[in-house]
């Protein structure tokens, strides 16, 4: 019996229900998997149980904001080769350069092209699973 591949699992981290169901609506099926939260306290739960490949984040939500739990993401021992890609309407460059310092791994600016985010999937596919 052939075991079929594991899912590619991402978790989604956004405050805006729009941004949730158009991202999981465009990248969910075919072996893609997508779960989503809303807040950087449960980014950081659900992260270290669901072991996602791919974490898209956004910076500006209440409380924890995306750079905070960047910067825990990567400091996870459990979630080494996990890849974060920030997903925000920040756009200046002291806003990527910050993304960066933090451990991002790449950053799709809002308003963004389903087609950008779909190729970022394949790609991260392509690679060899940790």
């Amino acid at each position: 019996m052939v075991t079929p591949p594991a899912a590619f699992r991402i978790l989604l981290v956004d405050d805006e229900p729009v941004i949730r169901e158009l991202v999981q609506a465009m990248l969910e099926g075919d072996g893609v998997e997508v779960r989503c939260v809303d807040t950087g306290a449960r980014a950081l739960a659900e992260a270290r149980a669901y072991r996602p490949d791919l974490v898209l984040l956004d910076v500006v939500m209440p409380g924890l904001d995306g750079l905070a739990v960047l910067r825990l993401l990567k400091a996870d021992p459990g979630l080494v080769g996990t890849d974060v890609h920030m997903l925000t309407a920040r756009s200046k460059p002291a806003d990527h350069a910050a993304a960066e310092r933090a451990g991002a791994d790449g950053y799709i600016e809002k308003p963004f092209k389903g087609r950008s985010l779909q190729e970022l999937v394949a790609a991260l596919r392509a690679r060899p699973r940790r």
